[in-house]
């Protein structure tokens, strides 16, 4: 518990910024209750694992470089409004990934909105409504804010390739939606204008596809992203993988997360008899698997900071001996506007998935891109549409909008996923370890204090200033912990030292993501152009 005199500095040192919050941050109005939007299913072929629809034709409007949780979703959103959409995918099988697994409440109300809720359904997912955090033999369970949302809503969580191969099918599922297993090899460019793909089958044929607009969302590992954009790949660690089965988590329906040293440890249900458990591992190498060096290191360093309730589970998921791995990567969207193409999903715009947001950016980005698209009849015009889709890159990162009803969850979900991950791993630094105490503490206080950044990380409210607001809130109540009851010039020296180094981790995030975009975006040219003029014949 934290005493009288750390909750008066708290009272004390955020109340500008609380202030500051209540003033310019307006309070989202998710009232009433959330419609879910109309879907109809129904049965598809599937041969050799792969979904097929019936559309015979060559000809689309919209090729679709992949059909992972982006392009599957996209295909399916373009498909019913008409659109002649052409998938590409390398692999039509079921994948098999340990990230991509959990969906957050705001994730999940984009996918009522694009009418893919169906998706989550008979495939044994579980309702997430919150995390719990562990440190130091210590908890709190964090909520979400659920209370002026339909029943239904909630995170969800899952088997990843259960829910992919549900979007496939339901996107095969349009007749005008033709969903091909092949691997594209290169873009098709003509004057400077992508006219298509040049791709290899199933059967490996060379054969070309042609399309006004091609969308490539082809994954972390997108082989055609340095024809369009300018990649700047980090991999700050990497995950190791286990899957805990008939174990019990302590808060049920929650994902937990254990400020372990020296990272985070995560867990949550991906069915109801298996538990997922991410250890994320500092850097770009981890101990070998095949000579027993990542049992060691599991059982030795991590297994003792794992909550009692799960410790014998997580052995015998080493034991058990099923470990993989997975780099994370992220990288900041810095596209080059391009006729005739456009960059969507991991392809383009990769975070840290501490926080889960992947999937819920990437359906926030296709509701974007389907209502600029939605007055367009004709996308012929590659120039032309080229400068009016310049507009989604500015649009995705816009906490709101004045054009229509969108709440896009990009540069906010990005720039907390950074900066929760650096502040949540273990460092030798004192002002380091103050930040990462103060934050849990300050999350553990409940009411406000809680419920604005968890609103932030399920992205219900993706408001970067919010964001801003209490990170350095996180900061002050930091350093009030340090000053009280008496001030030294030691810890005066560190808590000065702490607003230097929370500094120093969420400015170049929010640079990299755009300061003009993020907070000022109507000063961005390409801010909102009106839909290209189609002259009636």
């Amino acid at each position: 518990m934290v005493d009288q005199y750390v909750l008066g500095s708290i009272l004390a040192s955020v109340l500008g910024l609380v202030f500051l919050y209540r003033l310019f941050v307006k309070r989202s109005d998710q009232g009433g209750s959330v419609e879910a939007a109309e879907s109809t299913t129904t049965t598809t072929t599937a041969i050799n694992g792969e979904c097929r629809s019936k559309n015979g034709g060559d000809d689309a409007d919209v090729i679709i470089v992949g059909a992972g949780v982006a392009g599957a979703a996209l295909a399916h959103t373009l498909g019913k409004d008409g659109r002649r959409v052409h998938v590409i995918e390398r692999d039509l099988t079921e994948p098999d990934r340990i990230v991509g697994e959990l969906l957050q409440p705001g994730g999940y109300l984009k996918l009522i909105e694009l009418g893919l809720e169906d998706c989550v359904e008979k495939i044994d997912s579980q309702r997430v409504f919150g995390y719990a955090l562990f440190k130091d033999g210590k908890n709190t369970k964090l909520s979400y804010p659920l209370e002026n949302f339909h029943s239904d809503v909630s995170g969800r969580s899952f088997h990843n390739g259960r829910f992919i191969q549900r979007m496939r099918e339901k996107a095969a599922s349009l007749p005008n939606v033709r969903l091909e297993q092949g691997t594209v090899t290169s873009l098709l460019e003509e004057k400077g204008t992508i006219k298509g793909v040049q791709y290899k089958t199933k059967n490996g044929d060379e054969m070309m596809a042609y399309a006004p607009l091609t969308i490539v969302c082809d994954g972390c590992f997108s082989n055609l992203r340095r024809s369009l954009c300018s990649p700047k790949v980090e991999v700050p660690s990497c995950f190791v993988g286990l899957v805990l089965e008939n174990s019990q988590l302590p808060y049920a329906n929650h994902g937990h997360v254990v400020l372990a040293d020296p990272s985070p440890i995560l867990f949550y249900p991906i069915s109801s008899t298996e538990i997922r458990c991410l250890v994320d591992v500092p850097g770009q190498k981890v101990p070998s698997i095949s000579n027993g060096e990542m049992g060691k290191y599991l059982k030795t360093v991590v297994a003792p900071q794992v909550p009692p309730e799960l410790h014998d589970g997580f052995i015998a998921a080493i034991d058990k001996g099923n470990i993989r791995t997975m780099p994370n990567r992220s990288m900041p969207a810095v596209p080059h506007p391009t006729p005739g193409a456009l960059l969507m999903g991991d392809a383009f715009n990769m975070r840290h998935p501490l926080t889960g947001g992947g999937m819920t950016v990437a359906l926030s980005d296709i509701v974007v891109l389907r209502d600029l698209l939605k007055p367009l009849l004709d996308l012929n015009d590659a120039p032309t549409l080229c400068k009016y889709l310049e507009s989604f890159y500015t649009l995705r990162k816009v906490g709101c909008s004045k054009i229509g009803d969108w709440t896009p969850v990009a540069s906010t979900i990005n720039t907390l996923a950074g900066a929760l991950y650096k502040v949540f791993c273990a460092s030798p630094d004192q002002a380091r370890k103050e930040m990462r105490q103060a934050c849990f503490d300050y999350l553990s206080l409940g009411g406000f204090f809680s419920m604005g950044p968890v609103s932030l990380l399920s992205g219900l409210n993706p408001r970067p200033l919010s964001l801003v607001c209490h990170f350095f809130a996180v900061a002050i109540f930091g350093v009030g912990r340090l000053l009280l009851p008496f001030p030294s010039p030691k810890r005066m020296w560190i808590g000065a030292r702490l607003i230097s180094s929370a500094s120093g981790i969420i400015f170049p995030i929010i640079k990299a993501e755009g300061v003009r975009q993020m907070f000022f975006p109507a000063t961005v040219p390409a801010y909102y152009r009106a839909p290209p003029r189609v002259d009636d014949s």
